[in-house]
């Protein structure tokens, strides 16, 4: 197929990306925002768990402003049976729990597993664990840097054989 250059909201088909975790408070949404950063309008992406927290962790608010510039306010913890995994074309589970929880989603969406240790069971005050949040981002934005030519390649450069 032709490479697409349609902006977010042309008529290119984007990949649809659902990343789910067990409480949709740490490491999904930031798995989320990270990939729709990087994505640059390229990839629509979605978060959700299978025992959302009723709130975002602070840690998880702190480290995408403090470390990449982004800004989660807003955002609400939903839980996966509020969205149509269907729809998607990659499902991306970050944790035993939640691959557990759901596993007859079958092969649409596409199913992908990191096992991501949650950040928030490092204990301690948001003060103490925040160091653990930061490992979390980075080691989900090195993931994703590497995901984005498989579900882009017609809009990343392509390197000779």
């Amino acid at each position: 197929p032709a490479p697409s250059s349609a902006p977010a909201g042309g008529a290119a088909v984007r990949p649809r990306v659902l990343f789910a975790c067990t409480g949709n408070s740490a490491r999904s949404p930031i798995a989320a925002a990270l990939l729709r950063h990087r994505g640059g309008g390229h990839v629509e992406v979605m978060s959700a768990g299978s025992h959302p927290k009723a709130r975002m962790h602070p840690n998880a608010v702190r480290v995408l402003r403090e470390e990449y510039g982004l800004d989660l306010a807003g955002v609400r913890p939903r839980h996966l049976d509020a969205v149509d995994p269907r729809r998607f074309s990659h499902l991306i589970s970050l944790c035993d729990k939640v691959r557990e929880a759901h596993p007859a989603f079958g092969e649409r969406p596409r199913p992908t597993h990191w096992s991501i240790p949650d950040p928030a069971a490092t204990g301690g005050d948001d003060q103490v664990s925040y160091p653990a949040f930061v490992d979390t981002a980075r080691e989900l934005d090195t993931r994703i840097r590497r995901l984005l030519p498989v579900l882009t390649p017609a809009t990343t450069p392509e390197v000779p054989s």
